[in-house]
């Protein structure tokens, strides 16, 4: 019995020095209690949210709040969107909030001075109403406040508000144009419009040439379709002038618009090109004669003209006319010429001088003299 015991000692005295001569891996460190616990693989994983800060730097321009607003049915008022549909008849009340607000509206309501137009301006706020609306009024309705310094007013683009409203009107899919026939000219250093603004959103607009007949294509690069301009030439040629007119189709009817004549004018954009001529330089007494003042320019653009003569001061009677033309200059190149005649009868020494003519467009002005003397 005593054997087996002291055997059993010896047995379990060998077990404990192979435990305790045991060595860990390098690699390893003996784990804490707790951590043989194994993560789900499936665990969801929540995304990170971006703090405010974070969120405001991705996009950090501030868009600035409409100070427009609509008055609607039951003296309910909500901002409008960026384009609203009104049916012709309605009236349009719109009110922008501060002191001093200016307006802009469509040309159409100044040009024939509509009373069916108000603006007012009241402590708190500028208000603007349209009775018995037409689809002549479609267009741009903006507003904006007044920094004022006295009578010196800047616009504050910190307080806008705009909406282009469309005034549908049975029949007429196209905004009314006060004539049958337009004249577009095209520069080369700017962009042309066909304005062919319709008054309804979802129109199809397509633009075509009178002859030969055909569709232009608005293929994005050289003619593009604005709803609220109509079809804009980005860059003008003389291969794009002729005749054109649009169609519109919308709710299963269509309609034609007015004729538009394009015409090229490649002159450059700046003051007036002027030149001085006169009739004899070299004059007798009791003669006549005419002093010519011409400038060459872009069509569309007018000129004015001043003079100044010898006999001026002492109230000589002269006869001044001023006249102007289009002229082609091959090539299909339109330009307008304009000229002022000033003509002296019956010459006498008070005469003899300079005479100066300055001509002025809204890019500058240009002076230029020629002398008449007594041979």
């Amino acid at each position: 019995m005593k054997v087996w015991l002291l055997l059993g000692l010896l047995l379990v005295h060998e077990a404990l020095e192979d435990v305790t001569g045991q060595h860990l891996p390098k690699n390893k460190r003996p784990k804490e209690p707790g951590e043989n616990r194994i993560k789900p693989a499936n665990k969801k994983v929540k995304p990170k949210i971006p703090k405010i800060k974070d969120r405001l730097s991705v996009d950090s321009t501030p868009k600035t709040p409409s100070i427009m607003m609509q008055m609607m049915d039951k003296g309910r008022f909500q901002k409008p969107a960026a384009t609203l549909s009104l049916t012709a008849g309605q009236t349009l009340e719109l009110r922008c909030k501060g002191n001093k607000i200016g307006w802009s509206y469509p040309a159409y309501l100044d040009t024939f001075k509509d009373t069916r137009l108000s603006v007012k301006q009241h402590e708190r706020y500028g208000q603007l109403t349209l009775v018995n609306s037409t689809a002549a009024d479609t267009g741009e309705f903006s507003c904006w406040g007044q920094l004022c310094t006295g009578y010196v007013c800047r616009r504050d683009e910190a307080k806008t508000g705009s909406t282009y409203i469309f005034f549908t009107e049975k029949g007429e899919i196209f905004v009314p144009s006060p004539s049958y026939f337009d004249v577009v000219y095209l520069n080369p250093d700017r962009q042309a419009v066909v304005p062919c603004r319709v008054t309804v959103l979802s129109a199809r607009v397509t633009l075509h040439r009178e002859f030969p007949a055909k569709e232009i294509p608005a293929n994005g690069t050289d003619i593009v379709y604005d709803v609220k301009r109509g079809f804009v030439y980005l860059q003008p040629h003389s291969d794009h002038q002729g005749v054109v007119y649009c169609k519109a189709e919308a709710g299963g009817k269509s309609q034609i618009s007015v004729k538009y004549q394009l015409l090229y004018a490649e002159v450059p954009r700046g003051p007036p090109s002027t030149t001085i001529s006169a009739s004899a330089n070299k004059v007798k007494g009791g003669d006549d004669v005419s002093v010519l003042c011409t400038v060459l320019g872009e069509p569309d653009v007018e000129v004015e003209f001043r003079w100044i003569y010898p006999g001026q001061k002492d109230e000589r009677p002269v006869t001044i006319q001023d006249t102007w033309r289009l002229i082609h200059r091959g090539r299909g190149h339109t330009t307008r010429i304009s000229q002022s005649v000033l003509t002296v009868e019956d010459l006498e020494t008070i005469d003899a001088g300079d005479y100066i003519c300055t001509a002025q467009n809204p890019r500058g002005q240009t002076t230029v003299a020629t002398t008449v003397e007594f041979s």
